[in-house]
């Protein structure tokens, strides 16, 4: 384990923290030292989680190997030659993300009694030009000044620098340097990152010929909707934007109460640059995201304490106290407990918070959820607090107030200063862009009000920018009056915590976190993939192909249907080693035997645990009930042992 000669100046380790411990008033703390805050981030980047982490030798061929030769995902398009980060899910595959998507459901949706929709994913250029994704969500990337190829230029400086700090020839203070470099790569400018390129005289890493200045990339796929190709739209980058355009519906289907959430599972698209490492970057992809609309002013969380003692990795002793909410704790801690649930190895999963020029456009705070694989630190699950960002935004492009009503405890005067459009005037002179112009008018805030007021009482005319024109307004059109009222109530913008899933990212990391190979035979493979997500939940195998074991195999097969088991029958010709091997592969956690004792009264069949390997031997009738248990987490293995006996075969 590399330690930095910073870490030692700042004494800073990665730290187990309770949910509680870490939620807290950080604002003068975070003001007082958020350069130091800022530098801590960047040398923790490539820091492994902690000593106790023991890294088994993991063999990533093999399960790649494994994985397609199973067929549980392989690129699309392989005949014609495969489209880079595009994926198909064979049976194995869809079982096993299926299984993922729905534990989540459950643990999110159902447990916390969200609000699902299921929005459109071809969105208007509006509505991403509002977000800010037309902009702002970019990628930047560097080409070959004479092939053209294309590459991102962060991914081409961190390949880079690690095979430098491999050569025996590069000093400590070089890597030192270089790692430097790679804990604050993610929030390089193309300036910053020309710079590098630029010193190290990185070439290109297929021929060898020079490179060009980074250059913006936007990462949304562009299309069009209808015949003339005028109506111009994207493929949506996040499905985040769906749920806030329908908030108005949501909070009135929520009888007008805060907080609430809402959630979709839906599919993202990312044009990226150079795809890459299977599923962990690619360019469709399945999304869980959840926006959870608070009181900005309070942003407890009423079932926090449920989850005050669950521990998590951060990254330092300075991280305690900088999550500054309950609700972006609270979900931090429940997304630990799910990645925990669906077989995410805890001891190498970590939250990092993402430094201030790392930081997505609309967020105002973002804690990643990384997990360790033999690709380095991924992330799986960022959860921003987005704050006001998106709302406001769609309500300054459209004129539709996307905000909630807050009762006051006591009511009191409030001063409102606001336009009123003189509607008759308007349609005589603008006709259909009147509605627009109104529209536009509610939208001012209260600089821009006393700008028109000023304007209006000079006569000089006020200049209003409606869509992609300028109106000219005059007292006649619109006057701005000021007065007092009491109010019982307080129109509020709501903030907006997000978590949001990477499904794909997430399937990887389970598949490689639970990737084992038998003690006694290296060759032999299989995944311990936790029961409530294996794609089958139990193999039945009869001793060996003999018509006699049909009937029972049958029955078998009739219990574990009566508790909709998942099941896969396995009677080839081949020895009953050789079958548990196969089932093994595909993840199957039990497997029953039907044998020669099966034919006796009572009938009785052994099960087998893909771990352990142990057997034990009951009841047809009581086979079905048992593996229900264990696949819904009512009883572990240890349980079922201690009731039945163990079957040792000869």
């Amino acid at each position: 384990m590399r330690f930095l000669r910073s870490l030692l100046f700042y004494r800073c380790y990665t730290q187990e923290v309770s949910a509680e411990s870490v939620v807290g008033s950080t604002k003068k703390f975070t003001k007082r030292y958020k350069h130091r805050i800022d530098d801590l981030k960047r040398v923790m980047a490539n820091v492994v989680v902690d000593e106790k982490v023991e890294k088994k030798f993991f063999d990533r061929f093999k399960l790649e190997d494994l994985l397609k030769r199973r067929f549980f995902y392989d690129q699309s398009f392989a005949i014609y030659g495969g489209i880079a980060g595009l994926y198909d899910y064979g049976p194995m595959g869809c079982s096993l993300k299926s299984n993922i998507v729905q534990q989540w459901r459950k643990h999110f949706i159902l447990t916390e009694g969200m609000l699902e929709v299921e929005c459109s994913a071809l969105t208007p250029a509006d509505v991403l030009k509002a977000s800010g994704h037309v902009e702002r969500f970019i990628d930047w990337m560097v080409k070959d000044v004479n092939t053209g190829d294309c590459f991102r230029a962060d991914h081409l400086i961190k390949n880079n620098l690690e095979e430098l700090m491999k050569k025996k020839t590069t000093t400590e203070d070089q890597r030192a340097e270089f790692e430097q470099i790679l804990a604050r790569l993610d929030g390089f400018s193309d300036k910053d990152m020309n710079e590098v390129i630029r010193k190290y005289k990185f070439k290109s890493p297929t021929t060898g010929n020079e490179l060009s200045d980074p250059v913006s990339f936007n990462l949304m796929f562009p299309t069009q909707i209808g015949p003339t190709g005028d109506f111009q739209a994207y493929l949506r980058p996040e499905t985040a934007q769906g749920i806030f355009i329908n908030f108005k519906r949501l909070l009135e289907f929520n009888q007008g109460r805060l907080p609430f959430a809402a959630a979709q599972i839906g599919s993202g698209f990312r044009n990226e640059i150079s795809p890459r490492q299977g599923l962990i970057r690619v360019r469709e992809f399945t999304m869980c995201e959840i926006e959870h609309f608070v009181d900005p002013a309070d942003k407890k969380h009423i079932k926090f304490s449920k989850v005050a003692d669950v521990v998590m990795t951060l990254f330092s002793a300075f991280a305690q106290g900088l999550v500054d909410n309950e609700t972006l704790g609270y979900y931090m801690a429940r997304t630990h407990l799910f990645l925990v649930s669906v077989g995410v190895n805890p001891n190498r999963l970590r939250f990092r918070q993402h430094m201030s020029n790392e930081m997505a456009h609309y967020a105002k705070d973002c804690w990643d959820a990384e997990c360790d694989t033999s690709y380095g630190w991924i992330e799986c699950v960022g959860h921003a607090d987005r704050a006001c960002y998106d709302l406001s935004s769609h309500h300054k492009a459209t004129g539709t107030k996307l905000c909630a009503e807050k009762h006051l405890s006591e009511p009191r005067k409030v001063s409102v200063v606001e336009a009123a459009p003189n509607k008759k005037a308007l349609g005589l002179k603008y006709k259909g862009e009147a509605k627009q112009i109104i529209a536009a008018l509610e939208t001012l805030d209260g600089i821009q009000l006393s700008e028109l007021e000023k304007a209006l009482n000079e006569s000089v005319g006020y200049f209003l920018n409606v869509k992609d024109k300028t109106i000219e307004l005059s007292k006649d059109l619109v006057e701005v009056k000021r007065y007092e009222k009491t109010s019982h109530v307080e129109e509020i913008v709501p903030s907006v915590i997000e978590p949001s899933f990477g499904i794909g990212r997430i399937m990887y990391v389970v598949l490689e976190h639970n990737f084992r190979q038998r003690a006694e035979d290296e060759k032999r493979c299989y995944l311990d993939l936790p029961p409530t997500i294996a794609p089958i939940k139990c193999s039945v195998l009869p001793i060996v192909h003999q018509e006699r074991f049909k009937p029972i195999v049958e029955s078998v097969c009739d219990e574990l249907a009566n508790y909709e088991i998942s099941h896969k029958v396995d009677d080839t010709s081949g020895t009953i080693g050789r079958r548990y091997a196969r089932t093994d592969e595909i993840g199957i956690p039990f497997g029953i035997t039907v044998d020669g004792e099966s034919e006796k009264e009572p009938c009785t069949v052994t099960l087998r645990e893909i771990d352990t390997t142990q057997q034990i031997r009951l009841k047809i009738t009581e086979v079905g009930k048992l593996i229900d248990d264990l696949t819904k987490n009512r009883l572990t293995w240890k349980d079922a042992v201690s009731k039945y006996p163990l079957f040792k075969p000869e």
